[in-house]
């Protein structure tokens, strides 16, 4: 094959994997993993959120020569929602699909070969991972159990770990720039399945494709947000409201944020770059311009079908209303 020869060439995908100070031992298991997949036609694209040449030369250390690898060096920290977004942003327009890869787990040798073939059907597939702690090994989750969900319980509760993922290249084209919120509700995999409902549709998989690596540090672990009890949940609302400087503006702002703010600014940015009845009943329910019958409507339409948490609902619920009240909603609309 020659570069005069492009008809033989293997349409290539891409892996955006995000690094920033990755722990050697487990970056390179990780790095060893993506170098042994079965389906090996594709790129990967390191991006270091900041200090490129410390991850360069662990990636060499890693992959040796091997060339499909490249680090993408960014200097100054933005953190793994933006660092993911530039990183796919650096994705060529002809590539035929893209895997998203954390620094710190480990893929099964099939896992691209299992998934990539899934995207004729969907704009966003996603496996299943064994959990499993490093450095005792100790298994503690055979499967992540994702599923399927209706649209407008994905917007309330997320089912996609990016980790998981891989896409078509295409949702890009609606999906960049991402939105922003700031705060931790705004997470790209979330975003990105959004996207992907309101569009040509998401598919899981029931196959554990990688481990899942639980260790301390990690940016979100499997018991994540939307998995947290009530006294997790209202401690990290008494953190985030003294953050916000405390009384009723701050405590409506800190329950808005977490949820019923992230669903409005996904929802928003959503449909101003797509219509589609998905899109357009999202916006309604979630947007800017909702109306509360709608959102009650919606989310507790999720809540019968068990497709999202009843803690998700009243959180959701609660920030809505008393970031209405607090005038914080007319607020947003004189943006």
């Amino acid at each position: 094959m020659t570069p005069t020869d492009p008809a033989a060439a293997p349409i290539e995908g891409y892996i955006v994997l995000a690094a920033y100070r990755p722990p050697a031992e487990l970056f390179a298991r990780q790095l060893r993993s993506l170098q042994a997949q079965t389906l090996g036609a594709f790129r990967c694209l390191v991006v270091a959120d900041g200090g490129s040449d410390a991850v360069r030369a662990q990636m060499i250390d890693a992959v040796g020569d091997d060339d499909r690898f490249e680090v993408i060096g960014f200097e100054e920290r933005v953190g793994f929602y933006r660092n993911f977004e530039r990183g796919l942003a650096a994705v060529p327009a002809d590539a035929a699909w893209v895997a998203l890869s954390d620094q710190d787990d480990v893929w099964m040798p099939d896992k691209l070969a299992t998934l990539v073939p899934a995207l004729q059907d969907a704009a966003l597939v996603s496996g299943q991972a064994r959990v499993v702690t490093y450095p005792e090994g100790v298994v503690v989750t055979a499967s992540t159990a994702r599923r399927e969900v209706d649209a407008t319980s994905l917007v309330l509760e997320n089912q996609f770990s990016g980790a998981l993922c891989v896409l078509r290249r295409s949702l890009l084209d609606v999906a960049l720039p991402f939105p922003a919120l700031p705060g931790p509700a705004q997470v790209h995999d979330h975003w990105l399945a959004v996207c992907a409902a309101a569009t040509d549709g998401t598919r899981v998989v029931d196959r554990v494709v990688q481990d899942y690596v639980q260790h301390t540090a990690n940016v979100l672990g499997e018991a994540d947000a939307a998995r947290l009890g009530w006294r997790e949940t209202l401690r990290r609302r008494r953190a985030a409201l003294a953050a916000e400087g405390g009384g009723p503006r701050a405590l409506a702002r800190s329950l808005y944020v977490v949820n019923a703010g992230w669903a409005e600014a996904m929802t928003d940015a959503l449909r101003a770059r797509v219509d589609t009845p998905v899109a357009r009943g999202l916006a309604a329910a979630f947007g800017r311009r909702r109306r509360a019958g709608a959102t009650v409507r919606a989310v507790l339409g999720a809540v019968r079908r068990s497709e999202t948490t009843p803690r998700t609902a009243v959180v959701h619920l609660l920030g809505a209303a008393l970031w209405s009240v607090t005038g914080g909603r007319r607020g947003n609309a004189a943006r």
